[in-house]
């Protein structure tokens, strides 16, 4: 199934814009967007969305607009990038994070909220109202039960577990560790054997032009994307033996690094402001047109 619009524009967000301050004009990213497949009618509707919905904000110099990520979207774009390059890796201390909640049927939909708030964090699901996670999260747990007011409802313990079952057959129990797997060896499969076959040194010269590096790691950040958000970060001692989260993050952060200067070059020159003359009046003779 083709990827949606928005999901693109997040990536190129999360990825480039939200580096170079979180603003970018609109022409610049319809001419990115194009590199990915995407329409300028599509990219438009995107953009017009996102700003209904509170990701971006829009404003207007003259002719042409400018869209910039607003408080939540920056929120957003730094808790991904967190995720996606710089997980927790702290070791784990034997002990778990117990939630739990009993929530009125009559505020279900702030039941729904709290589980999802709960997946996001990288806890598991014990039984119906009980989650665990191995990493001290009390400092986001108490952000996310302030959000949603529901301190009366909700019960959080650190301690140890007293089973003398293997721990990792309560991983099993909590997270599907097996469907993540194969998601991650799917990448691995895309994407191997690496980039650096690539790009050659540049006393070789290159065999891949810059708008083609930015292709090709922008596909990687974004098929790799949706993982750490359901990855539950779990230590390496609650992991399974073949587990191959650790190489999938190995391989996005070559291609990440090896095409980030080409790639970032060729973002700069589509994204910078003012354009060539010939890039104004192309702009003004479709916004004239749009205008019609």
């Amino acid at each position: 199934m083709a990827p949606r619009t928005q999901d693109l524009i997040f990536t190129l967000y999360g990825d480039y814009i939200h580096r170079r301050g979180g603003e970018a004009w609109t022409g610049g990213l319809i001419r990115l967007m194009d590199c990915l497949g995407a329409s300028e009618q599509a990219v438009r509707s995107a953009l017009s969305r996102m700003v209904r919905r509170g990701w971006l904000t829009v404003r207007h110099e003259g002719r042409f607009s400018f869209h910039s990520l607003t408080p939540r979207g920056r929120k957003l774009m730094a808790e991904g990038e967190q995720r996606i390059f710089h997980p927790r890796q702290e070791p784990w201390d034997g002990r778990w994070c117990v939630l739990t909640y009993s929530i009125p049927e009559s505020q279900r939909h702030l039941r729904d909220r709290l589980r999802q708030r709960l997946i996001w964090l990288g806890f598991g699901m014990l039984n119906a109202a009980t989650w665990i996670s191995p990493r001290d999260l009390r400092a986001e747990l108490d952000e996310v039960i302030e959000s949603l007011r529901i301190r009366p409802y909700v019960e959080i313990f650190i301690g140890q577990r007293l089973s003398r079952n293997d721990d990792r057959e309560l991983v099993a129990r909590c997270w599907n560790l097996e469907a993540l797997n194969r998601a991650y060896a799917d990448f691995i499969a895309k994407y191997a054997p690496g980039p650096t076959h690539l790009v050659a040194h540049r006393a070789d010269g290159s065999v891949c032009t810059e708008g083609a590096a930015f292709a090709i790691r922008f596909w990687v950040v974004h098929d790799y994307r949706s993982l750490p958000y359901v990855d539950p970060n779990l230590p390496p001692e609650l992991l399974p033996d073949n587990w191959l989260g650790q190489q999938a993050a190995q391989l996005l952060h070559e291609y990440h690094d090896l095409l980030a200067e080409p790639a970032n070059a060729f973002v700069d020159r589509a994204l910078a402001w003012p354009p060539p003359d010939q890039e104004v009046k192309e702009a003004r003779h479709h916004v004239a047109l749009a205008a019609r």
